[in-house]
């Protein structure tokens, strides 16, 4: 008995359509479900050669049988309905805008490029980062603070170039653990090893600092103007995260660590206790 295909939920009218009416994609971890016309919408994408130019046998596919695509998975969302409406809506304060380019290039849509590079050229003709918007740029003293960094920058320094144009802040770095202590703490206590950084502060200041190796998911549209708690990153060691803190200027001001026993053995008097720990780094 021949089963049915597990990347889609019902096969196309099309004798000669190797590929089901309804879609299931797999886009760097992400679930999609679309229906075949709209992956071939656009002549000539990389999405319209895959499903039309391609056999369905050699596509990738994940473990559930669906197609697998090795980008961004949350970008694709914006790909996908672009191809769908071929209209760009983006979140206000949309700060993604340059990896989002990045990936319409890859997906070989050339309208969707040129809907993204007026945008950008305006940002870069403001010498703005062109992943990102100034937070700066809507604040009330946006103006007098501009005339404050064109006047320090005039003036004689003996800095390094690299730090014209940081921005002050504060980032908090904090990470729950928890550890095993025999009785009478007289045996060595049993650490778990870190299983999540977690990362809150604007989130400018955040991207800039730990860029490719912050995972958004959690809070993936948060304008750079505004802080999060959400954000945590792809790596679990802390000296790695205090590396990328100290390269971006940022030193250590406080740091604090709470413990609580969360369970006691009856027969082996063990205790198991939970910490959450934060350390809090500032950049003049």
């Amino acid at each position: 008995m021949a089963l049915a295909d597990p990347a889609g939920c019902a096969k196309g009218g099309e004798d000669n359509n190797p590929f089901p009416d309804i879609i299931e994609l797999n886009v760097g971890g992400q679930v999609y479900i679309t229906r075949h016309p709209t992956l071939v919408s656009v002549p000539g994408s990389l999405l319209w050669e895959m499903f039309t130019q391609k056999n369905a046998r050699s596509l990738a596919r994940d473990s559930k049988g669906r197609f697998f695509v090795d980008r961004d998975g949350f970008l694709f969302r914006y790909i996908l309905d672009f191809m769908r409406d071929r209209q760009l809506v983006l979140p206000e304060h949309f700060p993604e805008r340059g990896r989002l380019q990045r990936e319409a290039e890859y997906f070989m849509l050339p309208e969707l490029v040129k809907l993204l590079a007026p945008k950008l050229s305006e940002q870069n003709s403001l010498g703005d980062d062109p992943c990102q918007s100034d937070p700066e740029e809507l604040s009330p003293g946006a103006d007098a603070a501009r005339g404050l960094a064109s006047a320090t920058t005039a003036a004689p320094s003996g800095g390094a170039s690299g730090a014209e144009g940081r921005r002050a802040g504060f980032i908090t770095i904090g990470y729950r653990g928890s550890y095993t202590l025999g009785r009478d703490s007289q045996t060595d206590a049993k650490f778990r090893r870190v299983a999540r950084i977690m990362v809150c502060g604007k989130t400018s200041l955040a991207k800039e600092v730990f860029g490719d190796t912050l995972n958004e998911s959690r809070d993936p549209d948060r304008p750079p103007e505004r802080y999060t708690s959400r954000y945590y990153l792809k790596f679990t060691f802390l000296e790695q995260a205090f590396d990328k803190l100290a390269d971006a200027g940022f030193h250590m001001v406080a740091c604090n660590s709470t413990g609580t026993c969360a369970f006691a053995h009856e027969q082996t008097d063990d205790r198991i206790w939970t910490s959450y720990t934060e350390y809090v780094f500032y950049r003049e």
